[in-house]
């Protein structure tokens, strides 16, 4: 499974010179319209099996859609001109600023399902399930369904009926608006406070909180309007859900919910954003869920290696601490909440993500995902506006994402105003990705580490892949340096990845050693005969 995550927003934008903290009218925005079949085609192209569209779902905003039936948001709780896609405003609906027909936008959504699966892949969806946003209210709900917070108790702090965590006091934006900003007349009011998205359980929030999220209380109310708005979009045809930071909502809830999505929809999958090891197999085997980020192990590792913090030999330890569970891991290198590869906060050159981008495609059979514009080296070093100069690419502003701007080249997807590192870079993710995906020693093949019989190796990382028909040798350098070594492959691994028609022969299997060459920042695929 290859995963594309594409920020929907920004994937059509076309504003050459966009303004920082620009509205929609001066800086544009993309549509759901701008992924047309030839978009979906040069996706398909680079191996990738499923789209994640993020930020779908409804939002808190500063643009006004009142003229639609929306109701306008209060500047005071929403990040950023064009809002978090991690502030719902409304479960049941698309977000206004993707449609070419706002009123159309929900049919719009269905129709970029269905071309997403002529293409040949798959559908993911954000599923925001811990918090929504401050002036959260569902006007697209199917008849009979009550709204969050509909029916609450604001007179207790906590009730396991109630929606949501009530302070007993009014909200106090003091810590987070400017003085002058305290002396409109036009605050933001809410009484009694709600809790804060990141678990601020005080009616005063600071500027570095979840400030314009409210903290949703897992009771049995909540249960159920949670899994009837996961059962409407699964209806819509949505092949599987990003769930956001699911390990702050009780792993008991998913142990009823995801099998009863499960029963009407077996096909469908649920990827969890979980960051505490200790949780995994807990949100696997009780939760019920196909995979979780490899942040804290591979992802962090990766990143220290690439920094020269640790040597290579470190990865090692990766995989064998999730071992039981690799194949529910999901691998990525970058996503909307880290810094790009090639942004001078990570790397600084997205030559130095090729390591680490064949060490995470193609250990093991798990997910990979990428984030658009990793694979032509997109800095994301713009200071868009809420988001500032931090290296990652804005999910608050309304922004044009300039690497993915000339590749689309009006839609024509020619690649005619990329430069020649970024063609030959989109080229690498996709020989890595499509080797992942369509190469059996490596979609379903066994995995052997060789760090243990070469000690010698401290900038470079070698492994087997092997479905006991093919055998791949793969070396990933991360140095500076071109390197000539020697790779010595164990007898004990010669006997394991043989097939059986050979075993007698393989009984006599010694080590071998295999001289290869590797340029600095690269890695070799090497076919090899045991």
């Amino acid at each position: 499974m290859n995963i594309y995550q594409v920020f929907t927003r920004l994937f059509g934008a076309n504003v050459e010179h966009p303004v920082p903290h620009g509205s929609k009218s001066q800086n544009g925005c993309g549509t759901m319209s701008a992924f047309t079949s030839k978009a979906l085609a040069d996706i398909k192209a680079m191996g990738v099996t499923h789209i994640w569209y993020t930020g779908i779902i409804e939002h808190a905003t500063q643009t006004d859609y009142s003229r639609y039936g929306i109701r306008k948001d209060h500047p005071e709780v929403v990040k950023g001109r064009a809002g978090s896609p991690y502030a719902i405003k409304d479960y049941y609906d698309v977000d206004p600023d993707l449609a070419t027909k706002v009123p159309e936008r929900i049919k719009e959504w269905e129709a970029l399902i269905e071309r997403t699966h002529k293409a040949g892949m798959k559908v993911i969806q954000d599923f925001v399930p811990n918090h929504v946003a401050r002036e959260y209210h569902s006007d697209a709900c199917p008849e009979g369904c009550l709204d969050l917070g509909e029916g609450d108790d604001t007179s207790l702090n906590y009730s396991p009926e109630n929606n949501f965590y009530y302070m007993g006091e009014p909200l106090h934006l003091d810590n987070i608006l400017s003085e002058e900003e305290r002396a409109k007349s036009n605050l933001y009011e809410e009484n009694p406070a709600k809790a804060t998205g990141n678990d601020v359980f005080s009616a005063w929030p600071g500027r570095n909180d979840w400030y314009e999220t409210v903290k949703l209380n897992y009771g049995p109310n909540t249960y159920r309007k949670m899994l009837q708005i996961l059962l409407y979009w699964a209806e819509k045809g949505v092949d599987g859900f990003r769930c956001d930071m699911a390990e702050m909502v009780p792993v008991e809830f998913w142990e009823w919910g995801i099998p009863q999505v499960k029963e009407k929809f077996p096909d469908i999958i649920f990827i969890a954003e979980v960051y505490n090891p200790q949780l995994y197999r807990d949100y696997i085997f009780r939760g019920h869920f196909d995979y979780l980020y490899d942040k804290v192990g591979l992802y962090d590792k990766l990143k220290a290696v690439c920094a020269g913090w640790c040597s290579a030999k470190e990865l090692t330890a990766c995989w064998q601490s999730v071992e039981d569970i690799q194949s529910h891991m999901l691998n990525f290198l970058e996503n909307h909440d880290e810094q790009r590869i090639a942004s001078d906060f990570f790397a600084g050159d997205a030559k130095k993500g090729r390591p680490m981008m064949l060490v995470s495609t193609l250990m093991n059979t798990n997910p990979m995902m990428i984030y658009f514009g990793q694979e032509l080296g997109e800095k994301g070093m713009d200071s868009e506006g809420f988001s500032g100069e931090d290296g990652r690419t804005t999910i608050f502003d309304y922004w044009t994402v300039d690497t993915i701007r000339r590749w689309r080249n009006g839609g024509k997807f020619d690649g005619a105003l990329l430069t020649d590192e970024e063609k030959k870079l989109k080229d690498f993710y996709t020989q890595t990705l499509r080797l992942a995906e369509e190469e059996p020693a490596f979609s379903e093949g066994l995995f052997w580490d060789l760090m243990y019989v070469n000690g010698h190796l401290d900038r470079q990382y070698a492994f087997l892949r092997s479905d006991k028909k093919k055998t791949y040798l793969v070396v990933a350098n991360f140095s500076g340096e071109n390197v000539t070594t020697d790779i010595r492959i164990p007898a004990d691994a010669i006997r394991s990845l043989t097939p059986e028609s050979e075993k007698v022969k393989s009984n006599l299997a010694h080590d071998i050693t295999v001289s290869i060459k590797v340029k600095a920042w690269d890695g070799i695929v090497k076919k090899i005969k045991l």
